[in-house]
């Protein structure tokens, strides 16, 4: 059975204790990981600190040679890390609509090269006869990354890239269920960049709460679930380390009585279901007006009865198991809340293999506000179709719950849809679709959905400090 290591200041570290990374397509252990010892973690932050002003010093062209060519290392190994994603994540290697690993690391490729093509010019705010001001952006320090299992090398990048190319060194911690993906790259990384810049450790909540209090880790990134959201907040308190924070979600789409079904239907299967509907910014709550709510529900159920769900390597499974026995745990009590409120399973809606976490496409109507499956995350396979006569009581319903992170609004009516998306609460809204993210456009979320904001410019900001120079001409 294969052992991977820490890395720690560009070496390959090992450690005195490890655990076992489970497949969750047929639950066997594929791989020991090192679990590290908080002074191991003391060492990683060590070295992020020490090469830091190296790091930081070169120019952002300088910087950017190094990520390309990182870039390039790390898409000689795409075989390599696709199948480790499959292996510890699940997704198939390709799935449906090429949404599997293969989706990945191609999101992955894609989000480093855009990213590292970005710049942060210093501005100029006055410039006359008495004074030139400007406002220049600086590096933070030592930036701490904690990512989850759901996409772990892709939500990787879009923590590690633009710290590091803002001038930052990084301590990077996967989460326990998916680390393999990320310390194989790691491994790649350490032969393109300087010793020290990016360092990456693996353990339990014991490692994530020692980094998130630690004095020398000026900035904490994190993705996950609100609750370790708000104990990251307290933990960070004492050093006033800055945070980014993208929490869980609750994605409320509103389909309008124009809306087109035939084109719209496919779209809301695609973004309900991305990554087995393990994905933050998925379409979690769908609102259909009463007027198209068959018609919708019965092109969704087509879709689903024609997808197999099964092992991600299997060349005709369209999505796989979720990723670990307390996520499939949690979709089955939501559904099993439903069926005792009398909701309608349109599909799905039952286990029937158990060789590894498996749960169906399963579409509910007869839902509404107040079940357990509309109220809470489910982050799964299963969607609550709500149906409304009022698109007030629509509005309503969507901006009801305490998060805030994506939502959208599908309709013909353009103007109409705007006018709705506005009064959205949530960080992203989409007009006929949904759950779409790329590199030049900031998301995050608003409420119990996290604070601060990835990608773009404004998401390299996150990463920096303003340092205003005063110049006076006499």
């Amino acid at each position: 059975m294969r052992e991977f290591n820490l890395i720690i200041n560009g070496n390959s570290v090992g450690t005195a204790d490890y655990f076992d990374v489970i497949n969750p397509a047929d639950k066997s252990i594929i791989a020991r990981c090192p679990k590290a010892s908080v002074e191991q973690l003391n060492d990683a932050v060590a070295a992020a600190k020490t090469a830091f002003p190296a790091w930081s010093a070169l120019t952002y062209e300088q910087r950017r040679d190094h990520l390309m060519q990182l870039a390039d290392a790390v898409e000689d190994h795409g075989e390599e890390l696709m199948t480790l994603l499959t292996k510890e994540q699940g997704k198939p290697t390709k799935g449906f609509a090429d949404l599997g690993a293969g989706f990945e690391f191609g999101g992955t490729l894609a989000w480093i090269r855009a990213t590292a093509s970005m710049d942060l010019e210093p501005e100029t705010i006055q410039d006359n006869d008495i004074a030139r001001i400007e406002l220049h952006r600086k590096p933070l320090g030592v930036v701490g990354s904690i990512t989850p299992w759901n996409y772990p090398l892709l939500i990787g990048i879009w923590h590690i890239i633009p710290a590091l190319l803002t001038g930052n060194t990084v301590v990077m911690k996967p989460s326990e269920m998916t680390p393999l993906t990320v310390l194989r790259f790691g491994e790649i990384a350490k032969a393109i960049l300087p010793d020290g810049v990016l360092n990456v450790v693996t353990g339990e909540g014991d490692i994530g709460a020692a980094m998130t209090s630690h004095k020398d880790i000026q900035k904490i990134v994190f993705t996950g679930s609100t609750p370790t959201g708000k104990a990251i907040m307290k933990s960070a308190a004492d050093n006033l380390t800055r945070l980014t924070l993208e929490l869980g979600g609750n994605d409320a789409g509103i389909v309008l009585a124009d809306a087109d079904i035939a084109a719209c239907a496919p779209k809301i299967f695609a973004t309900s279901f991305i990554n087995n509907g393990q994905t933050c910014a998925a379409l979690k709550r769908l609102y259909v007006h009463e007027s198209v709510h068959d018609e919708l529900c019965e092109a969704l159920t087509n879709m689903a009865k024609s997808m197999k769900t099964g092992n991600g390597f299997d060349e005709d499974t369209d999505f796989g198991p979720l990723q670990n026995q307390k996520q499939l745990d949690i979709v089955k009590a939501l559904a099993e809340d439903a069926k005792d409120r009398g909701a309608n399973f349109l599909c799905g809606g039952e286990v029937t293999d158990e060789s590894g976490y498996f749960y169906p496409i399963t579409l509910v109507s007869n839902i509404n506000d107040g079940a357990r499956l509309v109220d809470e995350e489910q982050f799964g396979p299963i969607l609550p179709i709500i149906k409304f006569s009022d698109v007030e009581e629509a509005i309503a319903s969507a901006n009801r719950l305490q998060v805030g992170l994506g939502g959208s609004v599908w309709s013909q009516d353009i103007k109409e849809a705007q006018s709705i998306a506005s009064r959205l609460e949530c960080g992203t809204v989409w007009i006929n679709n949904h759950a779409m993210v790329q590199p030049d456009a900031p998301f995050g979320g608003v409420k119990d959905s996290g604070f601060g904001v990835e990608f773009g410019e404004a998401g390299l900001k996150e990463f920096t400090f303003i340092q205003t120079v005063q110049i006076f001409k006499s």
